[in-house]
């Protein structure tokens, strides 16, 4: 196995793990076509989230919000991450330990990295700076307005169990 599917692979399982512990469920898509390694879900919440494996210098985390697919050790065609394709980009700072979650609705229409700082800058500089701490919450912990999907119960169409409950008990 590639040293870097390795990476890739130890970052998804700490981040499901991390997720698992705070109670959400973890699907794993089929296939490796997905925009999205992972779907955390709990409740009436679904959560697309593309997993990034990375190693901070003790100061500052860059987070690629993009993939590469390779053919033969070239790069074949690089994919920017949207609010259109995930929800989340969770990355794995190996040197820190810890998990931090990105909401897909900071990437625009595609950045290629976004830096997360894990100490303050040294000249104070507060303005757009992206904190770490910031980042460590996840979905309905987090108070931003990442796409969330309305699950319906099973045999119901999404059409008349939406007008059922919104129906006037007149």
């Amino acid at each position: 196995m590639a040293p870097l599917k390795k990476k890739g692979d130890l970052a998804e399982l700490k981040i499901a793990t991390d997720l698992l512990e705070r109670g959400y469920g973890i699907a794993i898509p089929f296939g490796e076509d997905c925009d999205f390694d992972l779907i955390a879900y709990r409740t009436d919440e679904l959560h697309r989230v593309q997993v990034k494996h990375a190693t901070s210098d003790c100061n500052v985390l860059a987070v690629k919000c993009t993939s590469h697919s390779l053919t033969n050790g070239r790069v074949r065609q690089t994919k920017q991450y949207t609010a259109r394709t995930i929800d989340w980009i969770a990355v794995w700072d190996a040197t820190s330990r810890r998990c931090f979650y990105v909401p897909a609705v900071e990437l625009g229409d595609g950045r290629s990295c976004i830096y997360l700082r894990l100490t303050p800058s040294r000249n104070n500089q507060r303005r757009r700076v992206n904190l770490a701490e910031d980042y460590e919450r996840f979905g309905s912990e987090k108070t931003t307005s990442s796409r969330q999907l309305k699950m319906e119960p099973a045999g119901f169409e999404p059409a008349a169990s939406s007008v059922q409950a919104t129906r006037s008990t007149n």
